[in-house]
């Protein structure tokens, strides 16, 4: 999946004015930036929810105060609840109150709000569900990037294509997304991670219910903004998080709600390569209480299964690489059937809309 670099087109951007994109924006210790923000936020928005997640500078209440765009409306949480707590609660929101497309930026000014128009053209179109900004794609942007973000922006993005499934997305943490509200609905909302394995987590979640993701290139802004997300957290809570997530993929696209050769495949791989294992190990404790080098055939009767094993995982692999979802389950958000009214969006279950 190649990310998409297109402006909108005409038509698109005549859709866009039809339906109702709505923007939510967490803000944690973000005051000095968030009015650089939404000043840039153009008029292709309709609503835009700021989410002040108990931000301890204010940041709601001066917006409250100071604030004269009528789009814009505070939601307060009560309590810190994470990137992802605030993201929700946003969500949420513009959920009920319609919202067709939902665009999600960080308030820190990072992510240019002038780039929205690209992140919902391919929903509005039809080409995705889901689209995520990629920070990866232009190689001379990253010279902005901090060294430790960038290796380990690398390091996250390898392990959430296995825990995901989106085996052709980079820049896995990047938190600029705009998603099609019919399939936020189909979302488990409850259940997403509240903090910083948020965007991660979205990913699962999406893959789960076959939903297209595209990506778009952008620039982050790195200036004298602090990041909350510390490195201890990444190493300590990601990989398990990962883990359990790739587990979870696994066994619902392929056992539960699917019965493929690729299940097969992975069946009959984790039995060689542990009936090979624990032969191996046996005929070794074996063998060294007895004083006695294993012979030729045993070590043999141990590797062959490993083998067979390790080769039948791979082609396990290779179908998850090629199962990436293809046919989005928002089919267009276009003006359909040559009416002048924008209908909604068609989703799609299965292979019916």
């Amino acid at each position: 999946m190649q990310p998409s670099t297109m402006q909108p087109s005409t038509m698109q951007q005549s859709t866009m004015q039809q339906c109702t994109i709505a923007v939510v924006i967490p803000c944690y210790r973000v005051k000095e930036h968030i009015f650089g923000v939404l000043a840039r936020i153009g008029q292709e928005v309709h609503r835009i929810y700021l989410v002040d997640d108990h931000c301890p500078q204010n940041t709601g209440k001066m917006i409250q105060e100071q604030c004269t765009d009528t789009r814009v409306q505070v939601l307060f949480n009560p309590e810190n609840r994470g990137v992802g707590g605030a993201t929700i609660a946003g969500y949420r929101a513009a959920l009920r109150d319609g919202a067709d497309v939902i665009v999600k930026i960080d308030g820190d000014g990072q992510m240019d709000p002038q780039l929205i128009s690209r992140f919902i053209a391919p929903i509005i179109s039809g080409e995705a569900d889901y689209t995520k900004g990629n920070r990866f794609f232009q190689l001379e942007s990253l010279s902005s990037m901090p060294t430790t973000r960038l290796i380990g922006n690398a390091a996250l993005s390898f392990i959430s294509k296995a825990s995901s499934g989106y085996w052709d997305l980079m820049d896995p943490t990047n938190g600029y997304t705009a998603i099609a509200a019919e399939v936020a609905r189909m979302l488990p909302l409850d259940k997403l991670d509240n903090r910083y394995f948020f965007e991660s987590d979205m990913l699962f979640r999406l893959n789960t219910s076959r939903a297209v993701v595209r990506e778009i290139p952008m620039e982050a802004v790195y200036q004298q903004e602090q990041s909350s997300l510390r490195i201890s957290s990444v190493l300590l809570d990601f990989p398990g998080k990962h883990l359990v997530r790739l587990i979870k993929r696994i066994f619902y696209n392929y056992f539960l709600r699917d019965f493929s050769v690729c299940s097969l495949q992975l069946i009959m791989g984790l039995l060689c390569c542990g009936a090979g294992l624990i032969f191996g190990i046996d005929a070794w404790r074996d063998g060294s209480i007895a004083g006695v080098p294993a012979s030729t055939g045993t070590v043999m009767l141990a590797a062959l299964p490993i083998i067979l094993g390790f080769q039948l995982l791979l082609a396990a692999l290779s179908y998850d690489v090629m199962n990436v979802p293809r046919i989005p389950l928002v089919v267009s958000l276009q003006r359909r059937g040559g009416g002048t009214q924008l209908e909604g969006l068609t989703v799609m279950h299965g292979n019916r809309p």
